[in-house]
């Protein structure tokens, strides 16, 4: 199946799909552009995942704040975040929130084009975010991680875990999206595993290694992006062969998936 946004590399939109950033349709939206890589035309219902190219001292929008929460995170550049009322500098790596209603916008500095992956949703019935919801993190934030995580049977798993940072969860809150970051060196896994009522959405932010969905690993460099539909098995590594010393991904499941909090041995209640 194809789209006028992305054609998927692998996969099938009953189960989800690996998308090569080569392969994202760029589209005019003001001054910027942006390709949308997770949508309906992937199956997705509750997760939207677009990537906007913004170009030197132009500042991008999302397109409906008042409906919608967003989670974006630099994958190039540098520029001036704005949420709300606070405001931060943003460079490769930085990451913002904005809760639904919270006016916000990227501006690219004036070195050149900042490039962003933006996950976008609606919130489910019954959900709100928290008092003060973190607004600003970045994927190194080290101070809430999940280690040791054994997956849930679906693919023989490995005992070389990777470490995974929880940059926005129900901790900072953050009532549905997330945004989780795995750390892998050679030989490391984030084991396979499934999400029962939560679709996946989540990029390969640094160096190269192999994404598994559904029955298979695929080979996977910065830029690329898998989405998976609820419980279809889905995972991360790292293999001793491939060169470089780490990968590193960013993104989450949608709504977000207390058993992780739990095998963290933390609350997932929104703060």
């Amino acid at each position: 199946m194809t789209s006028p946004a992305t054609r998927p590399s692998a996969g099938h939109p009953a189960h989800g799909a690996v998308l090569k950033a080569a392969d994202l349709d760029f589209r005019p939206a003001g001054d910027c552009h942006v390709a949308q890589a997770v949508g309906p035309h992937t199956g997705a219902e509750t997760i939207r995942l677009d990537v906007v190219r913004i170009p030197a001292n132009a500042s991008w929008q999302p397109p409906e704040t008042s409906g919608e929460e967003n989670i974006a995170v630099v994958f190039s550049g540098t520029g001036h975040g704005r949420c709300g009322t606070q405001s931060a500098p943003l460079t490769r790596g930085s990451a913002l929130y904005a809760p639904t209603g919270d006016p916000c916008a990227l501006t690219a500095g004036d070195g050149g084009e900042l490039v962003a992956y933006v996950w976008r949703s609606r919130l489910l019935p019954g959900r709100r975010h928290g008092a003060a919801p973190r607004r600003f993190s970045t994927l190194d934030n080290d101070e809430t991680q999940l280690t040791g995580f054994t997956g849930t049977g679906h693919d023989e798993a490995s005992e070389r875990t990777a470490t995974m940072n929880f940059v926005f969860w129900p901790g900072t809150g953050t009532p549905q999206l997330c945004l989780h970051c795995g750390m892998m060196r050679p030989g490391e896994y984030f084991n396979v595993h499934v999400h029962p009522d939560s679709e996946e959405a989540f990029i390969a932010f640094d160096g190269s290694g192999q994404l598994y969905l559904k029955d298979r690993w695929i080979d996977a460099s910065a830029g690329d992006i898998l989405f998976a539909r609820p419980g279809v098995p889905h995972g991360t590594r790292l293999p001793e062969t491939h060169p470089g010393d780490r990968f590193v991904t960013c993104g989450g499941p949608t709504p977000f998936d207390p058993v992780l909090y739990a095998r963290a041995g933390v609350p997932g209640e929104v703060r």
